[in-house]
């Protein structure tokens, strides 16, 4: 049975897709080289036609 993951959400709204990709690169690039398991970042749109970031770090998705 599998959980739902525990989303964080990065703490600012974008008005761009751009800038949403923006920083869920950066987000991803922290832990390319690391020792351990980088989180699943994704880029959510909101009904306001604007964009958030979140990440989990859950291995169940």
């Amino acid at each position: 049975m599998s959980k739902i993951p525990r989303w964080i959400y990065y703490k600012q709204i974008f008005r761009s897709k751009f800038q949403a990709g923006c920083v869920k690169a950066k987000i991803e690039d922290n832990w390319i080289n690391g020792y351990e398991v980088g989180p699943l970042v994704e880029i959510k749109k909101l009904r306001t036609d604007k964009y958030v970031v979140r990440y989990t770090y859950d291995e169940t998705v």
